[in-house]
């Protein structure tokens, strides 16, 4: 498989680590990986879309707090959208079908809802609607140990996630573009009525079912990817 291209970017005031595959002039994809992940989880993902019969040139950065990028200790939902925002005006892509799982998906739809003209399509995958959690999720304890990103995003994550800004609710109808969703079904801890719900509250979504639990691109590949490039082809 084609080693990606490991391009740091300055972006937003920081420096955010950005994996690359796929020719330079096909059809843009970004890719936002999950809290506690980076670029890399979306390693097997980004192969196929970047290979023939159509490529696609497929971005895959470490949000801030993850991986590679720095990790600068503001990690709202709101400063990695705009990270992502400028990520993709410093590489110049263009308008371009964005991808997130989970906290990616959040960033994602914030993206599309603050910057509409740089989301061509939107997938959204086993995220819940943006309503408060009650009872609230208690302050996770710290493992042992050194992590691959900084414990702060979940604190700052967990503090959204209890009370998401109500805006996010409001400005659904901003996100114009087709929009898939896709839940990871009844074994995924994501409570699915709120997949669903997200689904409803954008105007062109549509939502799919993929019974593999949250990681639906990591347990079903196959069937992620054949359901993501019909809808992007579409």
């Amino acid at each position: 498989m084609d080693t990606p291209v490991l391009c740091p970017v300055e972006t937003n005031g920081i420096t955010l680590l950005c994996r690359v595959w796929g020719p330079a002039e096909a059809p843009p994809v970004l890719l936002l990986h999950c809290r506690g992940a980076d670029g890399a989880d979306w390693t097997r993902i980004a192969e196929r879309l970047a290979a023939p019969p159509v490529p696609r040139r497929v971005y895959a950065p470490d949000l801030r707090g993850h991986g590679r990028s720095d990790w600068p200790g503001d990690y709202t939902a709101e400063t990695m959208c705009e990270d992502v925002r400028a990520l993709l005006t410093t590489l110049g892509p263009g308008r371009a079908d964005v991808v997130g799982h989970s906290l990616g998906g959040l960033v994602a739809y914030l993206l599309a809802q603050r910057h509409p003209g740089a989301v061509r399509r939107l997938v959204l995958e086993d995220v819940c609607a943006p309503v408060p959690l009650d009872p609230p999720r208690p302050p996770a304890e710290r493992p042992d140990g050194e992590l691959p990103f900084d414990w702060a995003v979940v604190r700052a994550t967990d503090e959204q996630r209890n009370a998401p800004d109500p805006v996010w609710w409001d400005h659904m109808d901003r996100i114009t573009m087709p929009t898939l969703v896709i839940g990871g079904g009844p074994t995924s801890p994501i409570p699915q009525d709120q997949v669903a719900r997200l689904a409803r509250l954008i105007p062109d979504a549509r939502l799919v079912t993929v019974d593999a639990g949250h990681l639906v691109h990591e347990k079903r590949p196959e069937e992620f990817l054949t359901v993501v490039r019909e809808f992007l082809d579409a």
